[in-house]
């Protein structure tokens, strides 16, 4: 759980790249310095575990149709900005692949479980709805 002081920080400018929810949260930052002397801060690589290590830490979901990424992130996380979370966890480029195909069967990742994730609140069967 992250303690309030922590939650404030978000709210404040600068206080870190991205927020805890977020994809790149705990991802280091590079400085990349032009000839001109010019710094340009960018998000170092996030790297992800091969998706042979997410099998015992997902449970399958059958896509329905009319269903969109954002949608399965509210529904098993709380949150639709975590969709990446599953999306991380089944061999796709672009997240829109999750759900292209209705009856197709997907890898949700437990909360916390998928090897290279940053934890979060929830998992599956946490918010139904």
């Amino acid at each position: 759980m992250i303690e309030p002081y922590e939650r404030a920080l978000d709210e404040v400018p600068g206080a870190h790249p991205y927020p805890r929810s977020s994809r790149y949260a705990g991802i280091g930052i590079g400085v990349y310095r032009a000839a001109d002397g010019t710094e340009v801060r960018y998000a170092k690589r996030r790297l992800l575990p091969p998706l042979a290590d997410a099998g015992e830490e997902s449970v399958p979901h059958v896509v329905s149709g009319g269903e969109r990424p954002d949608q399965l992130g509210q529904r098993y996380f709380g949150d639709p900005g975590q969709w990446w979370r599953i999306a991380d966890a089944n061999p796709v480029l672009d997240p829109r692949e999750l759900t292209d195909e209705p009856g197709a069967e997907i890898a949700v990742p437990l909360a916390g479980g998928f090897p290279g994730a940053p934890g979060g609140p929830g998992g599956p069967g946490v918010r139904n709805g």
